[in-house]
């Protein structure tokens, strides 16, 4: 029989919410629901996630009206243990019984593995949805990634912010329950200005219509995020222009608005003179506000804002906005003024008075580790070491500008325009801004070569220092972004191609520190860590997490050897041969492993019996000959796709050769084929774990 099914409603209707967590709590609060009513056998349709500044909403569709009857069985003792000799009950068995409410006549027998046993097999009638999802949803509730939970008034219940209403509504009908302190009914809220008033809600699948039509909220995030960006960039076309939009903010203002309206503003041209970027971090950071562009990417004199109200005068919020913005704009001039009276290289000493972390000292040690670190690089990478001495010197100054202080995102951007300012080589500006690229994912690497030594010295620092001082990254708590700073380093080493040995950076880096902080004792988990992140790297990249494994397992040092290694075996992969390659080199491993002698170091040629051996062997020998310039040179595609050739002799032997002999001078020399032909592949990968 069919059971009946309803769509249903749940809105938690509050103050407003953290703007960016809205997004994480609204797709919790909806996976935690399907998941709960699932587990209660529950099963439903699809669900839709609701989010705005005042309220989480999840409607979920075909939600049956009752759980589905169950058969239960209850398993009692033994067989043997459940009568005696005369086939008469044992107290176990009556007990058993009793507690079923049953005579132990109508017990029934269960056979298994383990033996025989009673078991009484009854059926649980379903609970009513309505009687279950009241506390799934407290469950669910309680499980939010929240920022922070808070109390309001005298009552003991924790929410992020204070609730105002409750609706939850299944099909047509309310269920009335206690949810947060708030009694659960249909009535929802509108817009705070436009709709305060409660609003009905008849159905759940009317919820977003009637919220929009009748209460000016726009319920669903992904709607008002396209809303908002359509009005944002319609309004930098109508003033000459193309609106800046960065995505992050793009998120945030759809989470602080409900009902978005698009309002464009000015500001002086004569703050044009200020660098670019500092109006911008002004406008997106403080304000929430869009930069407009004209066709040749240079700053305009506008922004455009989101208003959360169809205002009658809107002339009104744009100069509100425009004086808003004035103060800060004024403030950013003062600074870039004031910070240019004074070289960069003069507030160097400032730096030691700044702490950058209690156990591993201060900002002019941080300075100067990283001096010496960027050094040793460009010397191996045959870098101009006088630039990156000078860029080092200079690569934490801007940090101590008013400018820097009141944008802390502007680190390094700052430091270059005042290092331009004071007449520094291009290269040596420049890299001061390069020495925080990547600073997030995507994001462009650093291009000249003294702004390449100077990143991977400033992450390799701090990596070292936290992990000395036992700060590692903790589940999703990565408070230095350690996690970033090791994939930035990573994307640098590879896709600049800097050929540099990961473990002898750690070593140098380790070795500056004070002996008391003991960072040469983590170097092998600092190592270990930056692989877990190159996994991470090549998984996102599409490749399999056996091919990385294979390369891994031979623990190259150096990253952009490991991206030459892993792009060969996913070649290799891709070729008819790789299969049985692989699978024979496991074979291979497996023998190898449970040898109880000594391999002998090469195969004797004389010892050879079979005509398979003989080939392959004979096959073994000359592409060894082939294939070491190759691996000298690190063509490890070539090398390996000779390899491939390897094959059919190898199937053959398999097939012919009886490799663990009677005779054990013969066992032998097998083996020492086997493990020359596995060594062979070793040179390049494990291929044997490419079987999955």
């Amino acid at each position: 029989m069919t059971t009946a099914t309803r769509d249903l409603l749940i809105e938690i209707g509050t103050e407003e919410l953290p703007p960016k967590a809205l997004r994480r709590m609204r797709d919790a609060l909806r996976d935690s629901l399907d998941t709960l009513l699932t587990e209660n056998h529950l099963q439903h349709g699809a669900s839709q996630a609701y989010a705005a500044p005042r309220r989480l909403a999840v409607l979920i569709k075909d939600v049956p009206e009752a759980q589905p009857d169950r058969e239960v069985t209850r398993r009692g003792p033994a067989l043997q243990a459940a009568f005696d000799d005369n086939g008469q009950p044992t107290k176990p068995a009556e007990g058993f019984a009793r507690s079923c409410g049953v005579a132990v006549t109508e017990l029934q027998q269960l056979e298994t593995d383990k033996g025989t046993w009673l078991v009484f097999n009854s059926t649980a009638a379903g609970k009513p949805a309505t009687e279950i999802i009241p506390g799934l949803l407290e469950k669910a509730l309680k499980t939010l990634p929240m920022p922070k939970r808070m109390r309001w008034g005298s009552s003991d219940i924790e929410f992020v912010r204070p609730v105002h209403w409750v609706v939850l509504l299944f099909g047509t009908d309310p269920v009335k329950t206690q949810i947060l302190g708030i009694n659960s009914d249909r009535y929802s809220r509108g817009h705070r200005f436009h709709h305060p008033e409660n609003i009905a809600i008849t159905t759940p699948e009317s919820y977003a219509e009637t919220l929009q039509q009748t209460g000016r909220v726009i319920a669903d995030m992904e709607q008002r995020r396209t809303l908002i960006q359509a009005q944002v960039s319609e309004a930098g076309s109508t003033l000459g222009g193309h609106a800046h939009i960065d995505p992050a903010l793009l998120d945030e203002v759809t989470a602080l608005v409900e009902w978005p309206v698009a309002i464009t503003g000015g500001f002086d041209k004569r703050f044009l003179e200020v660098p670019p970027e500092v109006l911008i971090s002004s406008m997106q950071d403080h304000q929430k506000y869009f930069p407009v562009m004209d066709a040749e990417g240079r700053l305009m004199p506008h922004f455009i804002t989101i208003a959360n109200i169809s205002s009658k005068d809107p002339d009104q919020i744009r100069a509100g906005n425009e004086r808003v913005i004035r103060p800060r704009l004024e403030d950013a001039v003062f600074f870039w003024n004031q910070d240019r009276k004074q070289s960069l290289e003069s507030r160097a000493p400032q730096l030691d008075s700044m702490t950058f972390q209690k156990k591993l000292g201060s900002l002019g040690d941080k300075q100067r580790r990283i001096g010496a670190i960027a050094s040793a690089i460009a010397a191996a990478l045959d870098i101009d070491v006088s630039q990156v001495q000078r860029a080092a010197t200079l690569c934490k100054c801007d940090l101590v500008t008013s400018m820097v202080f009141e944008f802390p995102d502007l680190q390094g951007i700052m430091g270059r325009y005042y290092a331009a300012h004071d007449g520094e080589d291009e290269t040596v500006a420049r890299a001061l801004d390069e020495q925080y690229q990547p600073r997030f994912a995507g994001d462009e690497l650093p291009s000249s070569g003294t702004g390449q030594a100077l990143a991977i010295a400033e992450r390799l620092d701090t990596l070292t220092g936290i992990f000395a001082i036992g700060q590692t990254p903790t589940g999703d708590k990565d408070p230095f972004g350690l996690r970033r700073s090791a994939l930035g380093l990573l994307r640098i080493l590879i896709e600049k191609q800097l050929d540099l040995d990961l473990t002898a950076l750690i070593d140098t880096a380790a070795q500056l520190f004070p002996a008391e902080v003991q960072a040469a004792t983590v170097s092998q988990d600092l190592f270990s860590f930056m692989m877990e992140r190159l996994r991470a790297y090549y998984l996102d990249a599409g490749y399999d997490s056996h091919m990385f494994a294979a390369v891994l397992a031979r623990q190259p040092a150096r990253p952009l050897d490991f991206d030459q290694r892993i792009r060969a075996v996913r070649a290799f992969g891709e070729l008819a041969e790789a299969d049985s390659l692989a699978a024979a080199n496991k074979r291979i491993r497996n023998i190898l492993r449970k040898a109880t002698t000594e391999i002998p170091s090469t195969c004797r040629k004389e010892l050879l019996q079979e005509p398979a051996e003989q080939a392959l062997a004979a096959a073994v020998r000359e592409l060894e000959t082939a294939v070491q310039p190759l691996f000298q040179q690190r063509e490890y595609t070539e090398a390996l796709c000779k390899l491939a050739a390897l094959q059919a002799p190898v199937d053959a032997f398999f097939d012919d050769v009886m490799v663990m002999a009677d005779d054990t001078r013969l066992r032998d020399n097998r083996l020492a084929l086997l493990n020359s032909l596995s060594q062979l592949f070793l040179q390049v990968a494990d291929i044997s774990l490419l079987q999955k």
